[in-house]
Formats: C-alpha cells, structure tokens, sequence
C-alpha cells in the first residue's frame, strides 16, 4: 500500500503541439506523462485537469461558458470523489485540438475533474481501447477506439487491458511491450517530442497548520535579521495558557491573535520579532512518541542511547489498515531520517504489523446500491421498505457510519452484559485481521459462558488432584490459550476456554489447583471476572503479577487418533484407534468398515498403503 501510495513509475514525457483552427502547430503544447508511450498510435484524445493553467486559453469562443460552468462545479469535488471509479465520467470539450505526434492527427483535448493537477503533468493521452477509465469516457462522448494492442476482444464493445502483440502502430508493428516502449523512446527522444521520465505520486508534505493545537515551530520573524531559528536551551516552545484560542477569521492561526506570545525579541539582534504562528501537524508529534516513551522524563535528548538500545525496535503494531499511508508511513519516514542521523539503533520502527478488522452492523441497501439510514426503514411481513419512497430494501452489512444511524454504543451494551462480556465477544468474533459484523445474540452466548465460569467459582473448592483426564484437558488448554494468545488468536483461545469449562463445571467440587491456572488464563480475557475469582481463592494480592501458568507437554499428548480410510485415492470411511497401532492392525480394522465393504464389493485389491497415525489407502481394481 505505502509503494502504491508513494507510486513511483517509469515512464515517458510525450509534448503534444496544440493546433491552431487551420490545424497547423501553435507554440502552445501540453506535456504528459504516460508509462505506456508504445501505445502513442491508439491515443485518440487529451485530457486536462479543470485547473489546468491552459483551459481558458484552450477553450474556444464557443465552448467557453460551458468550460466555466464545469471548472466552477470540479472545485467543488474533494479528490476523492474526482477520482472514484465507480463514478459517472464526466467532461467538457474545449473545442480545441492537439497533433498527435506519431502521425500527424488532430485529436480533441477535453477537461475532465478525473484527472487530478497534483498528479503528473496535470494532462493524459487517452487509449481508449485499453483502459477502462478512457473507454468508459470514449463512448460516453462518442470518442474513437483504436486497437493497438491485439485484443482477444471487441475493443468497440469493451477494453482490453492486458498486453498484446503491437497492431495499427506503424514502426511498432509485431514488437512486445517491452521491446515497442524502448523503440518509441528512442523515436521520441530523436524527434524531440519526448523523453525518459520517473514520476511520484506521492506530493510535497505540507507541514504547517494554522492552528492553536500543535506544536509552536521554534522559528521568529526579525525586520532586521529576517527568520532565525530559536536557540536550543530556550526550547521546546510552548504554547500559550489561554482560555480562548478561538479562529482569527483571517486565516491565520489562533496563536497569531495572541499578542503577548507573539511578540518576542530576536535570539540573533535582541530587536523587536514575532514568532511564527502556524503550528506543526499532527504527524509532527504522532510520529515519533514510541521513541519518546522510552525516555519520557530525559530532557536532554529525546531518548538516552541506551534506553533506545534496550527497547527498540517496537515488537508489534496494531492499526487499521487504512493507518498505512498516514501514521505508519510517516512514522518509518521519521525514523529512517533519525537512522541516517545516528539517533536509532534500527533502520525500521516496527518489527510486526497487525491490521485489526472493522466490526460492522446490519444496514439497508436500494435497488441502485445506496445506502439507507436504519431510521428511515420500517419492517413489514419480514421484508424492509424505505418509508419515504416505499422501496423494497435488502439488509446488508456494512460499516458503522453515524450518517447510516447503524452504530453500536458500547456503553449501552456495556450497562446490559458488563464489559468483560463485551471484551470477549469482540475476540471471540472471529480472526483479529477479518472485518465481522456485530451479532448481540452472539453476545448474549459470551455472557452465558462468563456466568458459567462464576457459577463454577461458588462451588466448593477441594484439594484432590484432577482426574487424569481433566488435568490433560487443562494442560491442553493452558498450551492452546498460550500459544492463541502469543498468535493473537482470541477467538479460537476462547474456544478451547469453553471446552473445558463444559467438562469442568460437571463437578460438584473443584480442584484448587484446577482453579487457579484456569483464572490465570481467562484472566487478560476477562479481567473483572478473573480478579474477582481471584479473591475468592484465598489471595489478597492482585492476579496481574502473577506468573503464567505452564503446561506438561507429556499432558497434551493424545492417546488415540483417528484413521482414514480411503479407496482409491478417496476418503470412504474413517476409525479411531490407539496411538502407533502395527500397520498389519491398522489394515484389518480398515477392511471391516463399513465404507470399506461397501466400496471394495465385486473389486479386486492390488495393494494397501498404511501410513501410521494417518491412514490406509486401499488400491483396488
């Protein structure tokens, strides 16, 4: 995600000469950058990005209010919704045209708010017949599609996006892609058209707010000495204890309202200077405060050498995923900056990265796939309707979203079930990673299980030891919890817990020692329940230092297994049966089970393969 985010490509830059009304070249040209300049003989049209410092002079006389009106609605769209491929496409023509420069063809150049100015060059060539974006646009407005690239489709009919052999490219004729982009470069760098070019992405960082909350940048404004940086010893700059830092209404920060922190003397002449008001972003402290918590009280350096030595790098990161742009990418930026200093000890910040799932809810989707808030709904005869419209509607799921009115309030769930309830129905959901969507039954089956643990902590506690089939179940589940846990595999951790408190609640007693290993495990799961039956055994002190229990591998052992057999490569039947039987055993029982008798009837056996532990596979003909 971060190597798209920052999207490095190599590419060309192609120049287009835009025509005059005799179309002859002007000395106007539109520059673009495209990674496919081999496919320059299919481009069929231009786009700019309404922001374009050429659209008022490209638009014609006659296209000209047509242009205004659509540059004016484009700058009302985020790029994010500009860019959403799941849009209509939208577009004005300029009524102006470019000259192809592969074969001389005047190609219109039409204005489109998909194409961003912060990216490239701010203009495309468009090859219809091999991108969906372009051939979406193209038919739209009823642009040529010419094939370059031999399709295994009707290009009229959709795009083909794959790679091909060249076709209806002149010199380029019957050449791959590889071998076409290296012999176009070549032409375009000898014409003087074009040329070799690597692009980003990724933009410039900007790192000022014009705000009250983040930190002061250490730098103050001198009429004399122009800007001067804050010396070290009068550092960290602090920000002002008001009780308003309200919005100026000029645009400026909140600090630049406040006379009595602006104003300040030059560190360099001692004359009159103003400190610089904007504020540093949020990246300017999030990105860096894992290294801060090593040292936190150190106020010579950010961290002492050896606190950095002792603790880093950091063991795991937990995060959505849609962190790996902003806070995770800034944050390996930050630190590889202080590694090239020799301010860390590791080239990168975080050893392991998580991406925990969404839980999301029930919502209710119209016929055009848009969303319906849950308060707009209404439930008749087991089907939803949109009450203003009366439109039947499908229940899907989806994310939270305040917009959708379909979110859970924790604490209204928490008043109902108590937080630990809440806490482990969120872990036993499923997989930590995987999107899942909230189920109160599901909840109300945690519940039980937990009032199920503290009825089996009002029972009697005795000093037996455990039947030997309840202490290898417990030692099975101290090693299955342990390992969950370490693996962040809740859910499943909590299903071996339940297993054994389905056997263990069966007495009428419970071993002491039974007891106290299983609060020590259900205990980070649920830790209001576990301190509580904690105290209950006897102990004063708290449960949190307590050591984790261990598990006897000899314990976990199992004394059978099961055995399959198969007929021809084919599972027909299965046994259990005690560990390392002889395989002249594990032959017999298998002829005797009823899938094997009934599959082997009228057949003749060639030859029987035992794999002990495993299986027998009867070959027969």
């Amino acid at each position: 995600m971060q190597k798209n985010w920052i999207g490095k490509s190599e590419g060309a830059e192609v120049t287009f000469a835009i025509a005059d009304k005799d179309g002859k070249p002007t000395a106007d040209s539109l520059t673009v950058y495209t990674t496919r300049c081999d496919t320059l003989f299919g481009a069929t049209y231009m786009v700019i990005a309404p922001e374009h410092k050429l659209v008022s002079k490209l638009a014609t006389k006659e296209q000209k209010a047509a242009v205004d009106e659509y540059v004016e609605q484009a700058a009302k769209k985020s790029d994010l919704e500009r860019t959403d491929l799941a849009k209509t496409k939208t577009g004005v023509f300029s009524g102006s045209y470019a000259i192809n420069p592969v074969n001389g063809k005047l190609i219109p150049i039409w204005i489109a708010d998909y194409v961003l100015i912060s990216y490239g060059t701010g203009a495309i060539m468009a090859v219809p017949a091999h991108d969906d974006r372009d051939w979406e646009f193209a038919k739209k407005f009823d642009l040529p599609i010419i094939e370059v690239l031999k399709s295994e489709v009707d290009v009229q009919k959709q795009a083909w996006t794959q790679d091909g052999i060249h076709v209806n490219s002149e010199f380029l004729d019957g050449l791959n892609k590889a071998d076409a982009i290296a012999k176009m470069l070549e032409w375009l760098t000898k014409k003087g058209c074009g040329k070799k070019a690597i692009n980003y992405k990724l933009r410039d960082w900007i790192y000022s707010r014009q705000r009250y909350w983040g930190e002061p940048i250490p730098l103050v404004h001198c009429e004399k000495c122009g800007c001067v940086a804050v010396p070290e010893k009068d550092l960290p700059v602090k920000l002002p204890d008001v009780k308003s830092y309200q919005p100026t209404g000029t645009g400026e920060s909140p600090l630049a309202a406040i006379d009595s922190w602006v104003n300040t003397t030059c560190p360099k002449c001692g004359g009159k200077a103003r400190r610089e008001t904007n504020t540093m972003p949020q990246w300017g402290g999030s990105c860096w405060y894992y290294l801060r918590y090593l040292d936190p009280h150190n106020d010579k350096q950010f961290a002492s050498k050896e606190a950095v030595e002792y603790w880093m790098p950091v063991d795991l990161y937990v995060g959505g995923a849609e962190h790996a742009v902003l806070h995770l990418l800034y944050a390996r930026f930050w630190h590889k900056v202080l590694y090239d200093l020799g301010l860390v000890n590791t080239k990168e910040p975080f050893q392991r990265l998580i991406n925990q799932g969404l839980i999301t809810s029930f919502a209710y989707q119209r016929k055009n796939k848009t969303l319906v808030p849950t308060d707009e709904v209404e439930e008749k005869d087991g089907n939803f309707y949109e009450k203003a419209t009366g439109e039947k509607l499908e229940c899907v799921i989806a994310k939270m979203s305040k917009s959708l009115k379909n979110v859970i309030n924790p604490d209204d769930v928490i008043r109902e079930y108590g937080a630990d309830s809440v806490r482990m129905y969120e872990m036993f959901m499923g997989p930590l990673e995987v999107s899942k969507p909230w189920n109160t039954k599901g909840l109300i089956g945690v519940s039980r299980f937990l009032e199920k643990v503290w009825a089996m902590g009002e029972k009697p506690l005795t000093n037996d030891e455990p039947t030997p089939e309840l202490r290898k179940l417990l030692h099975k589940t101290i090693k299955k919890v342990t390992e969950d846990t370490e693996n962040l595999c809740f859910n499943t951790a909590i299903s071996q817990m339940m297993i054994f408190v389905n056997d263990a609640a069966k007495l009428n007693t419970i071993p002491t020692l039974l007891m106290k290993d299983f609060v020590k495990l259900i205990y980070p799961y649920a830790p209001h329940l576990g301190e509580e039956l904690w105290q209950k055994l006897g102990n004063k002190d708290t449960i949190t230092y307590e050591p984790w229990p261990q598990y006897n591998e000899e314990f976990c052992k199992d004394d059978s297994c099961n055995i399959v057999v198969q007929i021809n490569g084919k599972i027909r039947d299965k046994f259990e049966i005690v560990l390392n039987t002889e395989k002249d055993v594990l032959q017999a029982k298998a002829l005797e089970t009823d899938g094997a008798k009934k599959f082997l009837e009228g057949k003749e056996i060639v030859k029987i393969i035992v794999v002990p532990n495993k299986l027998v596979n009867i070959v027969a003909k």
